[in-house]
C-alpha cells in the first residue's frame, strides 16, 4: 500500500522506465550500454519512491502511540507538558499517524529555515502544529522540516476527527515529528534512542 499523493510520481517515472525500455527494444539507441545504465538509473528511481512512499496497515497499540517511524531523539519535560520528539531518516515510513483519539482543532504553519532536524535548533525550522482536543486534554503533534525534507503534507484540517492511528499526514523526505503531552494526564513510557513506529508503538501512558 502506498501513502496518498504517491500515484503520480510513481506513474511518471514508471512511464519514463517504459519509455526507455521501449527505445532500447526498438533499437533507437545505439549505444546499448548507455541504455542498459539509463534503464538501471530510471528502475533504482522508482525503486527508491516505491520504499519511501510506503504505507503499510498498522494495528494501534495501547497507551499513546507514536505519530511516526523513527528513532526517540529526545523526551524532556517543558512547563507543563512533555515532549517526545522521533528523529525519521529516508528509510522510514514517513505517513504520520493520530497519537490517540483526537478532534483536530487547528493546524498551524510556523517557523523558518532548514537546519539538520536533529540538532536542537531545529525546533525554529519550517513547521506544521496540529493541535488536538482529545480525553487527556489539549495535545499538540508537530512536523518539523530538515535539510532535504522540505515539504509537509496533510490529510487532514481543522475540525477533522480520527481515532488513534489513523493517518494525519506526511513528511517528504525524512525529519522529525514531535508530540507534546499534558504532564497532568501522561507520562513517557519511552526513552532516547528507542525505535518506534507510528500508530503501533507506545510512547507514553495516562495517568490514573
Amino acid at each position: 500500500m502506498f501513502a496518498p499523493g504517491a500515484g503520480r510520481p510513481l506513474a511518471v517515472v514508471a512511464g519514463v522506465l517504459v519509455l526507455v525500455a521501449a527505445l532500447v527494444v526498438l533499437g533507437v539507441v545505439p549505444d546499448r550500454t548507455a541504455a542498459v545504465a539509463a534503464l538501471l538509473v530510471v528502475g533504482a528511481v522508482w525503486l527508491f519512491l516505491a520504499v519511501f512512499f510506503r504505507d503499510p496497515e498498522r494495528s494501534p497499540g495501547p497507551g499513546i502511540v507514536s505519530a511516526a517511524d523513527g528513532r526517540v531523539r529526545a523526551v524532556e519535560r517543558e512547563g507543563d507538558r512533555w515532549r517526545i520528539s522521533v528523529f525519521m531518516n529516508v528509510t522510514d515510513v514517513h505517513v504520520n499517524r493520530l497519537p490517540l483519539d483526537a478532534r483536530v482543532e487547528t493546524v498551524a504553519d510556523a517557523g523558518a529555515g532548514f537546519r539538520p532536524a536533529y540538532r536542537p535548533d531545529a525546533h525554529h525550522n519550517v513547521q506544521r502544529a496540529y493541535r488536538l482536543a482529545t480525553a487527556l486534554g489539549p495535545v499538540e503533534v508537530v512536523q518539523m522540516t530538515g535539510v532535504l525534507a522540505r515539504r509537509l503534507v496533510s490529510f487532514v484540517r481543522s475540525g477533522s476527527e480520527g481515532r488513534k492511528g489513523d493517518r494525519f499526514g506526511m513528511i517528504v523526505l525524512g525529519s522529525r515529528v514531535d508530540v507534546l503531552l499534558p504532564a497532568a494526564t501522561a507520562a513517557p513510557s519511552v526513552k532516547v534512542g528507542d525505535r518506534v513506529r507510528a500508530g503501533s508503538s507506545t510512547i507514553a501512558e495516562e495517568l490514573p
